[in-house]
Formats: C-alpha cells, structure tokens, sequence
C-alpha cells in the first residue's frame, strides 16, 4: 500500500473506530490518558503492521484485538500496578449523559471479573461485536468465547442479584 493511501485509510479508520476502541480501551483500563495512549499505541501498531494484515477478519475486529494486547500490556506494567485509579462513574467530568448509581454497580462488577472473561463482555457486550468477532478479536475459538460469555454472565448474575430486584 502506498503512503498515501496508507495515510487515507488510518484517517478513515481513526474517524471510524477511535471512539469505541477509546470507550474499550476506558472500559479495559479504567483510566481515560491511559485509555487515549493505548489508542494512538493501537493506531500506531496498526499502521506500522497494515502490510501484515490478511483480512481473516474485519478491520474493526483487527483492531480491537490489537488494542487489548495493547491494553494488557499496560495492565502488566509496573506503574499501572502502584496506581489506584478507581474513579466511580459520578466523578468523571466529561460524561455526557446522567446516570443512576446502579449503573455504576455494573461497571464494578464487570471490572471485576478476571481479564479474560472481562474482555469477553467489554468487546461482545459493551461493543457489540458478534461472539464469531469477540472470538477472533481475542484469538480464541468461537466456543471458548461463548464459554467465557456464558462464565461471565453467570458470575455477574450473582454478582448483581440485589441489584437488579431493587429495579
């Protein structure tokens, strides 16, 4: 691909994708400079790595998986792990919608699963990728996301079951 076209699909893809893998990459680190940082990281991944990209999968997809990878590994680093970012929902200043206390006892409990079934429902359910995406967005068989899905579910059901009777 030559450098021009190169550069029309990032700008295309950057309008297109940029404001779900930021609202992921959020989800994911809970930390929105973190998240924008692993958004450019993830443009920037892509961009670098587009020759290597064989079309198994839209580039939606693609870029999602690379921004979780992007996202785990600033997960594993040090500083992330010294840091205590927990913010509620109420405190953050750019939310454009109000929102009831509950929905933050939904974001906690989602947060709280472990990586890998949380990425399953950030991409499947906060995304809305298919579970065929969510699978190949992770590098799994589509099984296995259904699996982690159905755990996930079954944990967050428990988790919020005075939640939802106080609906």
């Amino acid at each position: 691909m030559e450098n021009n076209e190169r550069r029309r699909w990032l700008g295309e893809a950057m309008s297109q994708y940029g404001e779900s893998l930021l609202r992921m990459c959020y989800s994911y680190l809970g930390d929105r400079s973190l998240a924008e940082d692993a958004v450019q990281e993830t443009f920037l991944k892509a961009w670098k790595g587009f020759g290597r990209f064989r079309g198994e999968s839209s580039e939606r997809t693609w870029l999602m998986r690379i921004a979780i990878n992007t996202c785990r590994d600033i997960r594993r680093g040090a500083w992330f792990r010294h840091i205590d970012r927990s913010v509620s929902l109420d405190q953050l200043s750019d939310l454009e919608v109000s929102f009831d206390m509950r929905d933050d006892a939904v974001t906690k409990a989602v947060m709280k699963l472990r990586p890998r079934l949380r990425e399953a429902v950030l991409l499947r359910w906060y995304q809305g990728l298919s579970a065929e995406e969510t699978a190949q967005a992770l590098g799994i068989s589509r099984s296995t996301a259904y699996e982690r899905l159905n755990r996930a579910q079954a944990i967050l059901k428990r988790e919020l079951e005075e939640w939802y009777d106080e609906i």
